[in-house]
């Protein structure tokens, strides 16, 4: 009877531990589920964020930035990106009411402009695809408010794929804080060592850590301005069809 590995041992020693590894031929991951981050790992949003926060800075009067200014401030959500742009304009961080107001002025800009440049990248939906079929439940956990969460998956037709969502308002607070892996996890019905986190960011890394989960990390997407390979994490994958490679062939040797 084969043994099934916990925690950080969800993963055999042949993937191994360690920062800026990818996972070898002969890694497995012995997992039931796969949770994702949405910007930065299964869709390409900057330029929809960007258009939002500048449309924001213009009405008050402050000059744009750089969509690859704004790429480097997503992360921990929209608070947190209204804050840091405002920042890079040199105005001080708002705080209380006034943060609230400027947070619903620009949900309500970014709705507007909700998937008009936002893309899948490449190798997501035939990853995703393939993990469906096998029937390998799949969730989105993303620090983005809840109410966008489902109008960008289904605008980018992948939301059949997806089973449980769980956004920046779901949790009792957002990554890098374990609570949103902990949720995703509690409504697939799997424990933590047996859901594998895919993400683009130390965000996402040290969730998973703290969560007991296993990760590896995309390096095209969003991780502050940082490389990739200084996270913590079991493996960097070039896409989430590479996910899919992994998954499933740990899951056929397990069956075999």
């Amino acid at each position: 009877m084969t043994r099934e590995p916990t925690g950080r041992d969800a993963r055999s020693a042949e993937g191994g531990p360690g920062s800026g590894t990818v996972p070898s031929a002969g890694a497995r991951f012995a997992v039931r589920a796969v949770a994702f981050d949405l910007d930065g790992t299964l869709l390409d949003t900057v330029r929809d964020l960007a258009a939002a926060v500048n449309a924001l800075l213009g009405e008050s009067g402050l000059a744009p930035l750089p969509v690859a200014t704004v790429r480097d401030l997503v992360g921990k959500g929209m608070a947190n990106l209204v804050s840091r742009a405002l920042a890079a304009r040199g105005r001080a961080a708002p705080q209380g009411d006034e943060l609230a107001g400027l947070l619903a002025r620009y949900q309500v800009l970014y709705a507007q402009r909700l998937g008009a440049q936002t893309t899948v990248f490449p190798g997501v939906a035939e990853g995703l695809a393939r993990l469906h079929a096998a029937g390998i439940p799949l969730a989105v956990v993303t620090n983005k408010a809840s109410r966008f969460v489902g109008p960008h998956l289904e605008a980018a037709g992948l939301a059949g794929y997806i089973a449980v969502c769980v956004g920046g308002d779901d949790a009792a607070a957002k990554k890098p804080d374990p609570a949103p892996l902990q949720l995703a996890a509690a409504r697939l019905d799997v424990p933590p060592a047996r859901l594998l986190v895919v993400g683009d960011s130390g965000n996402d890394a040290l969730a998973a850590r703290a969560a007991g989960c296993p990760v590896v990390i995309v390096p095209y997407g969003y991780n502050e301005g940082r490389r990739v390979e200084s996270l913590d994490a079991d493996g960097i994958v070039a896409s989430v069809r590479e996910v899919a490679d992994l998954v499933l062939r740990s899951r056929h040797d397990v069956a075999a």
